[in-house]
C-alpha cells in the first residue's frame, strides 16, 4: 500500500488501479481495450489470479508479476517436470510463461517465510486453442485428478483410442500440444 503514493507521482491518473484484482470487471476496464497488468499478487489467491488472467486473455497480451516460487515454477514448468499440471497447462495454452529472477526473503521487512519469483506471462500470438476449450480443461482436470497414474486410466471415460503411445504417458509427461490432439480426437470421434 505504501508503493501507491509514490507510484501515483510516476503515472498517469488512468494508468494505477488499485483495487481488488478478483473483484475488478476486467472486461469493462479500458472500454475493453487491452492493456499489460503488473503486480505484486496475494499469494493465497495467486493460482485464482492466473486463471481470472486467462479468462481475460484477449485483453491483456503482458502479465508480470511476483508469486510465491514454489506456484511460479508451476505456472512456468514444462512437460516432464513434476511441477507441469493443470495450472501450467491451462496458463501455457494462451501464454508463453518465464520466471525472471527468484527474491529470497531477506528482501523483505518482515522476511516471509517463503521465497518469491517474478514471472512474465507473453499472450501468444495465436492464442486459438486450437480446440473446444471447455473440453480442453475438463480433459487437462480429469487426467490430474489421479496424476500419478497414466493416461489410459484416468481418461478411460471417454470416448479413445487408449493404445496409442500417448496413453502410455503419465499427465504431467505431456505438454499442450498433446492435450490439445486428444481434445481433438475426442471430438472426431463424436462427430
Amino acid at each position: 500500500k505504501d508503493m501507491i503514493e509514490i507510484l501515483r507521482l510516476h503515472l498517469k491518473p488512468d494508468q494505477l488501479i488499485n483495487l481488488a484484482i478478483l473483484r475488478l470487471a476486467m472486461q469493462e476496464l479500458f472500454d475493453g481495450r487491452e492493456f499489460n497488468l503488473v503486480g505484486n499478487f496475494p499469494y493465497n489467491i495467486s493460482s485464482q489470479i492466473i486463471f481470472k488472467i486467462i479468462e481475460n486473455r484477449h485483453q491483456i497480451p503482458v502479465m508480470i508479476g511476483m508469486f510465491q516460487k514454489e506456484l511460479a515454477e508451476r505456472i512456468c514448468s514444462s512437460p516432464g517436470g513434476k511441477s507441469n499440471g493443470i495450472l501450467s497447462l491451462n496458463a501455457q495454452a494462451y501464454y508463453q510463461a518465464e520466471i525472471l529472477f527468484n527474491i529470497g526473503p531477506e528482501a523483505f521487512d518482515p522476511p516471509p517465510k517463503v521465497e518469491s519469483s517474478v514471472i512474465i506471462m507473453k499472450r501468444k500470438d495465436d492464442y486459438q486453442l486450437g480446440c473446444d476449450e471447455n473440453l480442453y480443461r475438463a480433459v487437462v482436470k480429469q487426467a490430474f485428478s489421479q496424476r500419478r497414474k497414466k493416461m489410459r486410466n484416468t481418461l478411460k471415460s471417454f470416448d479413445l483410442d487408449l493404445e496409442s503411445d500417448i496413453f502410455q504417458k503419465r499427465p504431467e509427461e505431456l505438454g499442450v500440444d498433446e492435450f490439445v490432439n486428444i481434445v481433438n480426437s475426442i471430438k472426431t470421434k463424436n462427430t
